[in-house]
């Protein structure tokens, strides 16, 4: 079975590979640096392709490149790709103000709000997966951690902060919470997913929510000065239902506060 990935050199993509590879499957990724790389996907089998094209933390600098990544080039690839099944991955952000976070729950959408454009270009990408004759999924991801130094996210920035000057600020409130899992779940359960999947969306999330105050308390402890902004902005993330990822798949090993040690001994090797 041949697997394409597409945004093979980002952080999920990168890592979704290496599961791939390590696992014995051929793995193709394009190299996007290459200005006919779209066309020449529409002349191969691609297989299972995952994609993972998009952006995360800078997408209010760049909207347009945003909706490209999310939708348009999706599109083309529905229309014209030879593939067996396409793996979209969105994200947990668009339940933001959501009531519920089941995958088929009523989503809270403001076209005015900027930081809303991700969420509803996702949300588009879904749709054509859902609504297109081809077989696909849709895997929605909360946040991911790991080893990702030119991230501009919130941890990445935090852990970045925190080994290169010993202090970190907050600059959202100590009750600011956000689900977070880790990459090393995320490459094998999206395989899982793909292939053992009963349902066209998942949730691919901890279940839980992590507030600033733990990540601050554990960095207290690791001899990390922590200041929190005066009077910063609160934003918290509903707590994502994983019920149907624990059912048909299994749930994430891993959890963020038992791993933030090992975290900052690997960005200060870094």
């Amino acid at each position: 079975m041949r697997y394409t990935v597409l945004g093979g050199r980002g952080f999920i993509g990168s890592h979704l590979k290496k599961h791939l590879i390590a696992k014995g499957f051929d793995v193709y990724v394009p190299d996007r640096n290459d200005p006919e790389w779209l066309e020449q996907l529409l002349n191969i089998d691609l297989g299972i392709v995952f994609y993972c094209i998009g952006l995360t933390a800078n997408f209010r600098e760049y909207p347009l490149e945003t909706v490209d990544g999310h939708v348009c080039v999706l599109n083309k690839l529905f229309k014209h790709a030879n593939m067996e099944q396409l793996i979209y991955l969105s994200s947990t952000r668009v339940y933001e103000g959501a009531k519920n976070t089941e995958e088929y729950s009523a989503l809270n959408i403001q076209p005015n709000l900027l930081s809303h454009l991700y969420n509803l270009s996702k949300l588009m990408g879904e749709s054509i997966c859902l609504n297109s004759s081809r077989k696909a999924k849709v895997v929605r991801l909360s946040n991911v951690y790991g080893l990702e130094m030119k991230s501009e996210n919130f941890l990445s920035s935090i852990l970045r902060e925190a080994v290169m000057t010993n202090s970190v600020k907050f600059r959202t409130s100590s009750n600011s919470s956000k689900d977070f899992i880790s990459i090393d779940d995320v490459a094998p359960l999206i395989l899982q997913i793909a292939t053992s999947g009963k349902d066209p969306v998942y949730n691919l999330a901890s279940g839980k929510n992590t507030t600033n105050l733990e990540i601050a308390k554990v960095l207290r402890m690791l001899r990390i000065e922590v200041e929190f902004e005066k009077n910063a902005s609160q934003w918290c993330m509903p707590e994502i239902n994983i019920t149907k990822l624990q059912t048909d798949i299994g749930r994430p090993r891993n959890n963020l506060i038992a791993d933030l040690p090992k975290l900052i001994d690997l960005y200060r090797i870094k």
